[in-house]
C-alpha cells in the first residue's frame, strides 16, 4: 500500500467543524495525519470525534478570539498525540456589511480580532511545538477579496488582506526554525459564511449554502462553485513534502474568479465599451452587423 502523504503528521484546524474546516479535517484524516480540531460549534465538534475516533481527532471547544483557548488546543496537540506538524488557522466569519462611512468599530475590531490577530496568536503558539519537531507548516485562511474591491466588504476584505501579508512576514521570520508558513485565497466557496453574514441562523445559513453550490456556478469560469474539499486539499498540499519548498506566498484557488471581469471569460456578458455606451451586447453585435451590409 502506498504510504499516504500526511502519515504521522499531526494537525489543528481552527473553525473544524463546517465549511472549509470540516471538509480539510476530513482531507487531512484521509492523508493519514491526526488532528485537533477546534470550534465554537460544540455538537458538530463533538459529532466530529464521535465519528473518527479520539485516537484519530480530538474535538476542543475554542473561540479562537481567546488566547487561552488557543493554549487549550496546543496542548491536547502535544498531550494527545505528541505535538504539532500542521496548522490551519481557518476560523472565521463574515463580519460588518456597512463601509467606511458608517462603520461600527466595536463591529471593526471583533473582525479583526477573529480573522487576523487569531492568525498571530496561533502562529506564536505553534512556534514552539513545531520546533522541537525540527519544522512545520502554517497555512492561514485569506481571501479573494484580499485582491480586489467588490468580492466581500470592507472590514473582512481588508482583514484579509493583513492575513496574507501577515502569513509573508511570518515565513521571512520563521523560515530559521524550518517553519513554512502561507496563505491560500479561496474564491466563491458554497459554506454557510454568506448566510451567516446576512444574519441567518445557522441552519438557515447551511441550506443557503447547498443552494450556492446547486445554482452559483455561472458567476466564475470553471462553472461551477468552489467546494471546501478544493481548498482542503490545497492546506494537505502545503502541509507535505510535496509543498516543501514553498513558503511566504497566497495561493489563490478560486476557480479562475479573479482573472478578469466577466466579459474577460464569459461571452454573453459586457465589456467596458458596451458599458460606457449603455448598450447591451447584442446591441453592439446589431451595430457591428449593419455596418458590414
Amino acid at each position: 500500500m502506498e504510504t499516504r502523504k500526511l502519515d504521522g503528521k499531526v494537525a489543528v484546524v481552527t473553525g473544524a467543524s463546517s465549511g472549509i474546516g470540516l471538509a480539510t479535517v476530513e482531507t487531512l484524516v484521509e492523508y493519514g495525519a491526526r488532528v485537533v480540531a477546534a470550534d465554537m460549534q460544540v455538537e458538530k465538534g463533538e459529532a466530529l470525534e464521535t465519528r473518527f475516533g479520539s485516537d484519530t481527532v480530538r474535538f476542543v471547544s475554542c473561540n479562537v478570539t481567546v488566547r487561552s483557548d488557543l493554549e487549550k488546543v496546543m496542548k491536547t496537540a502535544e498531550d494527545a498525540f505528541g505535538g504539532l506538524d500542521i496548522l490551519f488557522n481557518n476560523a472565521g466569519a463574515g463580519g460588518p456589511m456597512e463601509g467606511v462611512e458608517t462603520l461600527d468599530f466595536d463591529a471593526y475590531q471583533g473582525i479583526m480580532d477573529l480573522l487576523l490577530k487569531s492568525c498571530f496568536e496561533g502562529t506564536q503558539l505553534a512556534i514552539p511545538l513545531m520546533k522541537a519537531r525540527g519544522g512545520g507548516a502554517i497555512v492561514n485562511t485569506s481571501s479573494v477579496s484580499a485582491l480586489a474591491a467588490g468580492y466581500a466588504p470592507i472590514t473582512y476584505s481588508v482583514a484579509k488582506a493583513g492575513v496574507a501579508h501577515f502569513s509573508r512576514m511570518a515565513a521571512a521570520e520563521l523560515g530559521k526554525y524550518k517553519i513554512r508558513v502561507n496563505a491560500i485565497a479561496p474564491g466563491f466557496i458554497a459554506t454557510s459564511i454568506f448566510g451567516s453574514s446576512l444574519g441567518m441562523p445557522r441552519e438557515m445559513a447551511d441550506q443557503m449554502a447547498e443552494m450556492l453550490a446547486q445554482n452559483g456556478g455561472g458567476i466564475q469560469p470553471m462553472g461551477r462553485v468552489g467546494k471546501g474539499r478544493d481548498i482542503a486539499e490545497m492546506v494537505a498540499f502545503l502541509g507535505s513534502e510535496a509543498g516543501s519548498f514553498i513558503s511566504g506566498v497566497t495561493m489563490t484557488v478560486d476557480g479562475g474568479i479573479t482573472v478578469g471581469p466577466p466579459h474577460s471569460w464569459k461571452e454573453d456578458a459586457g465589456g467596458p465599451i458596451a458599458d460606457a455606451l449603455g448598450v447591451t451586447p447584442e446591441q453592439i453585435e446589431a451595430l457591428s452587423a449593419g455596418n458590414q451590409t
